[in-house]
């Protein structure tokens, strides 16, 4: 379903543009000095409406958050979240994921987040699929070895598809679950859909997939 495009959005993001990389692109490999320090950085593709980066950079002071997400309408939420909670760690873009290698450079980012992402349900739109092979070939070419993605879901054909895409494409999976939130896995900050999806009792899959 579309969402309904908000109102004032463009003033609303002007409000919040200390949030916003509008040309992502010129701070390929000066991240760090964007954020003004030597600290990790973390990307997450798809960040929605913001509750899980913001979550996240409230608990992680000491990393970088930089979070990816297409439609403005939908990001603008997500940017008001951080500057309501007035967070210095965390940038926000709109940016495509297909340019990801074009944004950060080899190395620059420790770690990658996906978290329920379009699930592209047709077997003809698989390479849509954030965890298809030629996305992972992106992230190889900006994470190091050990460096990692974690990635949640609660649609069980995409999470066996991400399973399967990571193991061809020679990733180290650790962490593996198929009911997150009965696992005992400490420390999860729950997206909007993650909540809802478990309070309509929905399990949630999880893993963690390592560079080789």
């Amino acid at each position: 379903m579309r969402m309904r495009k908000k109102k004032n959005c463009d003033a609303r993001m002007e409000r919040c543009a200390r949030f916003f990389a509008n040309e992502p692109e010129k701070n390929k490999g000066r991240w760090r000095e964007v954020f003004g320090n030597d600290n990790p950085v973390h990307i997450e593709i798809g960040c929605g409406k913001g509750g899980f980066v913001t979550g996240m950079a409230e608990l992680y002071p000491d990393i970088n958050f930089v979070a990816i997400e297409r439609v403005r309408d939908v990001l603008v939420m997500a940017m008001e979240k951080a500057a309501e909670k007035d967070l210095k760690n965390v940038l926000f873009t709109d940016a495509d994921a297909e340019r990801i290698e074009d944004i950060f450079a080899y190395g620059e980012a420790e770690r990658i987040y996906l978290n329920f992402s379009d699930p592209w349900r047709k077997n003809r739109q698989a390479k849509r699929r954030l965890t298809h092979k030629r996305f992972l070939d992106r992230y190889r070419k900006i994470l190091r070895p050990g460096d990692k993605i974690w990635f949640k879901t609660d649609n069980r054909q995409l999470f066996e598809f991400s399973l399967n895409s990571f193991c061809d494409e020679d990733f180290k999976l650790s962490n593996i679950t198929l009911d997150l939130h009965n696992s005992g896995f400490e420390g999860n900050v729950m997206t909007e859909y993650e909540t809802r999806f478990s309070e309509l009792g929905q399990p949630i899959y999880r893993l963690e997939a390592a560079i080789r």
